[in-house]
């Protein structure tokens, strides 16, 4: 089948909703831009946070050895603004399809737990979660409430550091997610990839390996992605507008 990429419009949305409802099983990438219209800023966009800070400043075990005040200032700040910041649309509306076993598993690339306080009930969290936390010297692992009073934080336990438990760079994924992640997607009739620039990988091979075994992938993004040649339709818009439409069309809001 022939990519068919388009802006936005009903027949668009209809065709979608039609592939969800005849599809067996269909599963959910997401990414930044799908919390970006929370008020949380993409990493990779024009207002991308990777524009404004380092990674290797910011997001390694090197950088954090160096200086974990520093790092922990950084995810401090990103922990306030995700604290204030509302599930949107396209959370809320996936959270519903979820709960009505419209769509399987939500897979996300995203740290901020908006997913859940939408109602998700089954996400799998590729690069972790940013209110998680966890000792660099024992097993103490725990989930944080607000963001941490005290920078950097320490255990509870052994009084060593604690560190956040998202997956910096150069870190592996955490295995059980991305092995579920692969199982998910060759299972696949039809993936649905939200928000997300497809740059990084494993995450970037989901909707290829739903494209081999068979299945419809689906990409909604503002800006192309290097899989849009992949996929049977490429909706160029932002994930609030998009699910808003497709949730009146399944009934849904």
């Amino acid at each position: 089948m022939n990519t068919w990429v388009v802006t936005l419009g009903e027949d668009a949305v209809k065709m979608v909703a039609q592939w969800i409802r005849e599809s067996s099983y269909t599963v959910v990438l997401t990414g930044a831009g799908v919390s970006a219209e929370s008020g949380i800023p993409t990493f990779r966009g024009r207002d991308g946070l990777w524009n404004k800070y380092r990674p290797e400043e910011l997001a390694t075990p090197e950088a954090f050895n160096s200086n974990p005040k520093r790092v922990w200032e950084w995810y401090k700040w990103r922990m306030e603004l995700i604290a204030k910041a509302q599930p949107n649309l396209a959370h809320i509306v996936l959270a519903k399809m979820q709960q009505k076993d419209t769509i399987g598993p939500i897979i996300t690339q995203n740290v901020d737990g908006l997913h859940q306080r939408a109602g998700a009930v089954d996400v799998v969290e590729l690069h972790g979660n940013i209110w998680r936390v966890k000792c660099i010297s024992c097993s103490y692992a725990s989930k944080l409430d607000s963001p941490p009073e005290e920078i950097p934080p320490r255990c509870p336990e052994c009084g060593s550091l604690l560190r956040p438990g998202v997956v910096w760079f150069g870190e592996p994924l955490p295995e059980q997610a991305i092995r579920r992640a692969l199982q998910e997607a060759s299972h696949a009739k039809l993936i649905l990839v939200v928000g997300t620039s497809l740059q990084v990988y494993p995450a970037a091979y989901l909707p290829v390996l739903t494209k081999n075994y068979g299945g419809h992938v689906v990409i909604i993004n503002p800006t192309p992605t290097p899989l849009d040649d992949e996929a049977d339709l490429v909706i160029r818009r932002e994930a609030g507008e998009f699910f808003e439409k497709l949730g009146k069309e399944l009934g849904l809001i």
